[in-house]
């Protein structure tokens, strides 16, 4: 465990010296502006739900897809060039340690993210002089959109150490992540889409009621939790089995 705790910290403090702060606020920023642009109506329980989800919506089914395949994409940046990975791998550390690692520092990211958001929402709604945050509803859409971002860390991470190039992964996310105003519609396909899973998960019930929305959250959880397993141990045996 102490292993695993030096080579987190040594791959954060990389990843610290790099410009991916203002990356993790920028969603925050976006949908607070959002929130305080657009006032919901109603009562305040009503008005809460709808802010949550009128912010939600660019959040999670954009921003957060594609920050997940950046931090993924930024954690091998460095090993990818100038031959980095030999110099890594031979040492003496478990390869399965350094690879768990490196999803930790994006789980970590991911939630730094997912905080940020919950304060622009905390913040749009003090800016419109709401009554007491619904704290667990608040909670339960972070936590879920947390999860729900763990398949495609998995799956992201997974490609950024096959490919050398820093771009490609970065490609492929935005490619997937684009069609996800369609796939959402469908509730046969939008469970199963990893990129469109985040905004599944941390949409207040309620605030749709077609395609995938229609599907209890309990249904998708477990669809995600086995996309998860999926794409981890698919990316953690190939890290394994990586000739340096």
């Amino acid at each position: 465990m102490r292993t695993f705790f030096r080579v987190w910290s040594a791959e954060w403090l990389k990843l610290s010296r790099s410009r991916i702060w203002p990356q993790m606020m920028l969603s925050a920023a976006i949908a607070l502006l959002v929130g305080i642009v657009e006032k919901p109506e109603g009562p305040d329980a009503i008005a809460w739900q709808q802010l949550l989800g009128t912010m939600t919506l660019l959040h999670a089914m954009l921003f957060l897809p594609l920050l997940t395949g950046i931090f993924s994409a930024m954690v091998c940046r460095f090993e990818h060039s100038g031959g980095g990975w030999k110099q890594l791998l031979v040492l003496p550390m478990s390869r399965g340690i350094l690879y768990t690692a490196k999803f930790a520092v994006v789980c970590t990211m991911i939630m730094i993210v997912q905080l940020l958001f919950m304060a622009a929402v905390l913040l749009a709604g003090w800016f419109h002089g709401f009554g007491q945050a619904p704290l667990l509803m608040l909670g339960k859409s972070l936590l879920g959109g947390f999860i729900a971002c763990l398949p495609l860390a998995a799956l992201q991470l997974g490609v950024s150490t096959a490919w050398s190039s820093f771009a490609a992964p970065l490609a492929l996310n935005v490619v997937f992540t684009i069609p996800n105003m369609l796939i959402i519609n469908s509730a046969t396909y939008g469970p199963f889409y990893p990129w469109a899973q985040p905004l599944l998960a941390m949409l207040p019930r309620g605030e749709a009621d077609f395609g995938a929305f229609n599907l209890p959250l309990e249904t998708i959880m477990y669809v995600i939790a086995g996309g998860f397993l999926l794409f981890f141990m698919a990316g953690f045996v190939y890290f394994q089995r990586k000739e340096v």
